[in-house]
């Protein structure tokens, strides 16, 4: 019998490694972190668990997001506004 949360935990996994491509520390650390925390809880079968287990990987992708607009920003901000603080 096939789990039904899978494919929700195989779509958390593709778009948190689709936003691992610009973390900070490189593609390659946030896939080999990302892969160990997955395969660390494969053996997960209450589907409660699961689903609270899911509920963090979303967390953990707004964080991401969140991490990235505000490097946007503050790249955006320097561009148009000149440094002040020499004043």
């Amino acid at each position: 019998m096939a789990n039904p949360l899978r494919g929700e935990v195989l779509n958390l996994y593709k778009n948190l490694l689709f936003l691992g491509r610009d973390y900070p520390k490189g593609a390659d650390y946030f896939k080999r972190r990302l892969k160990n925390v997955f395969l660390k809880n494969k053996d997960v079968k209450d589907p409660e668990k699961i689903k609270e287990l899911i509920k963090r990987g979303e967390f953990v992708m707004k964080e991401l997001e969140a991490l990235y607009f505000l490097r946007k920003y503050r790249a955006m901000k320097q561009r148009y506004y000149p440094d002040t603080s020499t004043n």
